[in-house]
């Protein structure tokens, strides 16, 4: 049986939840799940460069854990266990960012997004991150959420700009600091 892409149930502005709600496509929920798939395409777009197999495979667990973020996103019912964001996966971005970040000179100031095109790259999906964040935090304020979520996010963000640091580094491309 073919299944259509279309169903043209959301034609009235609204769509569909876990649990079978129907939402404004307008609404908190519907924005930070949809920054949040913003965000997984923003990654997408890292991916089709060419990069160190070490960043491909984050990435790419990254990619796969921004499901999991939409999944718990759309379930509004907390009760419900399935496809929620762990402790588990925030350890996991820890230990990467630990790792990547034994190979990277401390800094003391701010930096400014760009080097390398992956680099930059990264530093806008880095952006879009905060983006999601900022719309979980305010979801969170209309109603309740799985805060394990919004913490995934934010050291989500850190993961980026280490990896971001990281493609320059090994390009040979230093930071440059922001200078007023």
């Amino acid at each position: 049986m073919l299944v259509k892409i279309y169903t043209k149930t959301g034609d009235d502005g609204t769509t569909g939840l876990i649990g079978g709600k129907r939402i404004k496509k307008s609404s908190r929920r519907i924005m930070a799940y949809g920054t949040a798939d913003e965000l997984n395409s923003s990654i997408g777009i890292v991916l089709a460069f060419t990069l160190d197999s070490d960043i491909v495979d984050i990435l790419t667990k990254v990619q796969n854990d921004l499901f999991v973020v939409g999944s718990d996103l759309a379930n509004p019912i907390l009760s419900d266990s399935s496809s929620r964001v762990t402790g588990e996966m925030i350890t996991s971005l820890e230990n990467q960012i630990d790792k990547l970040e034994s190979d990277l000179s401390p800094i003391t100031y701010f930096i400014l997004p760009g080097g390398d095109h992956v680099a930059s790259h990264v530093h806008l999906a880095r952006s879009i991150c905060r983006r999601v964040e900022v719309n979980i935090v305010k979801l969170g304020e209309e109603e309740p959420i799985n805060k394990t979520c919004q913490a995934y996010v934010n050291r989500l963000s850190d993961l980026l700009f280490v990896i971001a640091r990281t493609v320059n580094k090994r390009k040979k491309i230093s930071d440059v600091a922001w200078k007023k």
